[in-house]
Parts: C-alpha cells; sequence; structure tokens
C-alpha cells in the first residue's frame, strides 16, 4: 500500500501528532486531557482522543528514555574539535533563543503548543515549517520546538529540540551537532491499535510505552507496527548548569 506524501511530512514533526492544539496555551495545565475530537488525520497520529496525552507525556518523562522503544547513537569519544564546535554552536544558540523567552513571542513566530493543558514536563512549542525544512538542511537558527516549562503566569524557556529525517545516518547527524557531544534518540519499535480499537486499546500494551516490541507481537495484537516513528531528535538544554545537563538528551 503506498504511503500519502502527507503521512511522510508529518513524520518528521518529532514528539507531535497532527491533532496539535493550535489555540494559545492556558499557563495553568491541569491532569485532563483534552476532550476525543473523534478524529484521526493520519496513520501516525500517535494517539486519539484521550490517549493523545498519554503520547506526550511518555515522550517528555526522561525515565521513559532508556526503555526499548528509544533507540540512542552511539556516544563517540571526546576530542577538542567537536568541543569547540559545540560549544560555539551553544553559544550562538543562546542568542538566538533570547527573544524566546517570552512566549508569546514564541507564539507570534508561528510556533505553536502541543497539548497546553495537559501537565508535561516540558511544553513544546513546534513550528512546523521548521520540522519540515529539517529534513533537508540543518539550520542551528531555525530549531523544530521551543522547549517551556510551567511558571507564575506563563511558561520559562529552557531549551530547543532539534530534528533530522529518520533516514539520516548517524555521520549526518554528527554534521549538525557532534557525536562525541550530545546523543540523538528515535522512537523505535512502536505497535499502534488500529484506528477502530484506538478508544479502548489497552496502552499497557500499545504505544510508547507498551509491551510489544516486535512486529509478530503487533501482527498478533492487530495491531500497526513502525520500526521507526517519527524523525531523530535531540533536546539541548543551554542554560542548564553543567555539560551533562545542557545535553541531557
Amino acid at each position: 500500500m503506498r504511503v500519502p506524501i502527507l503521512v511522510l511530512v508529518f513524520l518528521v514533526f518529532a514528539a507531535l501528532s497532527t491533532l496539535s492544539c493550535s489555540g494559545k496555551p492556558s499557563p495553568h495545565a491541569t491532569e485532563e486531557p483534552p476532550p476525543s475530537t473523534g478524529h484521526v488525520d493520519t496513520e501516525d497520529d500517535l494517539m486519539h482522543g484521550d490517549h493523545e496525552a498519554e503520547a506526550v507525556l511518555a515522550m517528555s518523562n526522561p525515565q521513559t528514555h532508556l526503555g526499548p522503544h528509544f533507540r540512542w547513537t552511539t556516544l563517540r569519544p571526546t576530542n577538542q574539535a567537536d568541543q569547540a564546535t559545540a560549544w560555539d554552536f551553544l553559544r550562538h544558540l543562546r542568542q538566538d533563543l533570547a527573544p524566546f523567552r517570552e512566549y508569546r513571542f514564541a507564539e507570534d513566530e508561528g510556533y505553536e503548543t502541543f497539548l497546553p493543558n495537559v501537565r508535561q514536563t516540558h511544553y513544546h512549542f513546534t513550528r512546523k515549517t521548521n520540522g519540515f525544512k529539517a529534513n533537508f538542511k540543518f539550520d542551528p537558527k531555525q530549531p523544530t520546538s521551543l522547549l517551556y516549562r510551567d511558571a507564575p503566569g506563563g511558561y520559562e524557556l529552557e531549551g530547543a529540540m532539534f530534528t533530522a529525517p529518520k533516514w539520516a545516518s548517524e555521520e549526518d547527524l554528527n554534521k549538525r551537532i557532534p557525536l562525541s557531544v550530545a546523543q540523538w534518540h528515535a522512537h523505535v519499535n512502536i505497535c499502534l491499535p488500529q484506528k477502530k480499537d484506538l478508544q479502548h486499546a489497552d496502552w499497557k500494551k500499545f504505544g510508547p510505552k507498551g509491551s510489544i516490541l516486535t512486529k509478530a507481537e503487533c501482527d498478533q495484537a492487530n495491531g500497526r507496527f513502525y520500526p521507526q516513528l517519527f524523525g531523530w531528535m535531540v533536546h539541548i538544554y543551554p542554560y542548564a548548569e553543567t555539560p551533562e545537563q545542557i545535553w541531557a538528551h
């Protein structure tokens, strides 16, 4: 079956689904997920209705990044050239992100928050055109997403997320941000239920935290298996205190 081009486009939007809310984010998020719309846009929408929150929470929780549904690039030996490249990148990133400390400026620039009414570890403000362009060229001035956390009266800027196409090699990723400094990750071996079963699926088995890890298991559960869902991504926290925190994941 031929995959529609629209589906391929949405694969590059890391940690996102096309059910993203387009309204302005609430400065006081709640634990309640948004109501179900009864509509799924593409084959790669992670969840539907109430379960959409589960997808972003799984991707936002640092503890889940150690699970079997994550693939990491190999951390290369440290060298002076990579260190110089990385810190020059970081210096410019801090300058470029300065205007976005005010989250309303990010909105004015076309960044939209994902699930603003669901409490999250990190809120992704995403500019979809940046994600699409990252499929073909790396522009350090145009991160796919800006990362915020809750703060009194709004949101506080934490960092940025950069993405790359899922067909990128480790050498391709190394040219974007050195792999001796940062590790890119991808969401892999994801089994999703059929669309008609989304509302009542067992999410202990399905999804980015599910127990199903192979296509054979997914087929047996009548699911849809994705060897890799979305492209590669890396989160950078330029205001953190230590290198380990800056290049956390």
